[in-house]
């Protein structure tokens, strides 16, 4: 499923290019101008399934990483500071990975 599908093209633009610069990315921000926060849990699901890149049913610190690519293949890389800060935000139970119940806690922050 493509990202584009369940959000807006030109809103997943405009998020990526709020945090182009390294060092710059702020989910609560990201999450907003994106028009994710105003999603239903089963679209916010959908989003969480398409990032969980190896089907675990978790998002690891190595998908973390990537996540910005899987908005848009133009997407850049999430820094090792920005990764660590975005894990330590979402996941809430320690277990080192982020949970689907985490992600959209996360989400509607």
């Amino acid at each position: 499923m493509a990202m584009s599908s369940i959000l807006n093209t030109d809103d997943i633009k405009k998020a990526l290019d709020a945090f182009a610069v390294a060092g710059s990315f702020d989910h609560k921000k990201f999450f907003e101008i994106m028009g994710l926060r105003a999603k239903s849990f089963d679209e916010v699901k959908k989003v969480f399934l398409v990032l969980d890149a190896d089907n675990s049913g978790f998002i690891e610190e190595e998908e973390l990483k990537f996540v910005l690519k899987g908005f848009s293949k133009d997407g850049r890389d999430l820094t090792d500071k920005e990764t660590k800060e975005f894990l330590r935000a979402a996941d809430k139970d320690g277990d080192g990975k982020i949970g689907v119940d985490e992600f959209a806690a996360l989400v509607k922050e």
